[in-house]
């Protein structure tokens, strides 16, 4: 599994803690930038480079792409074919879980502005560690979603 990441201005910090964090672990870790720091930026440029990839083998690798709330960078995101990304801002963990167990997010965005480093880390743990549960229910609702059209 790859993982590749991706930010705006706002995640830029957090961004390179976790790349960091997952290298030190042993992952195959990709920045798809941006690689310094822009106050100006516009994280479609980013957030999309990292989802092409992701979308080219949605089943295996994985992204973690990180702005100041991670809505538009999930919006972004998520206009790829293959693409689930979900948000985490923050609070009950859980959600990360079921997001991979019931959803089979392979695209996890974060919420720099509301996230503490510590957290984040957490969070990414768990959502790495989670495995899609392959239940027939989930498989079937995936398979529709993957049948609306992407412009």
């Amino acid at each position: 599994m790859k993982i590749f990441l991706a930010s705006d201005h706002a995640g830029f910090a957090l961004k390179r803690k976790i790349v960091e964090y997952l290298q030190k672990e042993g992952l195959e870790v990709i920045d798809k930038g941006p690689s310094e720091y822009v106050e100006e930026d516009d994280y479609p440029d980013f957030i999309s480079l990292a989802a092409q990839e992701i979308a080219k083998n949605p089943t295996k690798d994985r992204g973690i792409i990180i702005g100041g709330t991670g809505q538009g960078e999930a919006i972004v995101a998520n206009r790829f074919k293959g693409i689930r990304a979900t948000v985490y801002y923050g609070g009950v963990l859980d959600i990360i879980k079921i997001s991979r167990e019931h959803n089979d997010s392979n695209m996890f965005s974060i919420g720099a502005r509301f996230v503490p480093e510590n957290e984040a880390l957490k969070a990414i743990d768990l959502w790495l560690q989670t495995p899609f549960s392959n239940e027939e229910r989930h498989v079937r609702r995936i398979k529709k979603i993957d049948l609306y059209p992407v412009e």
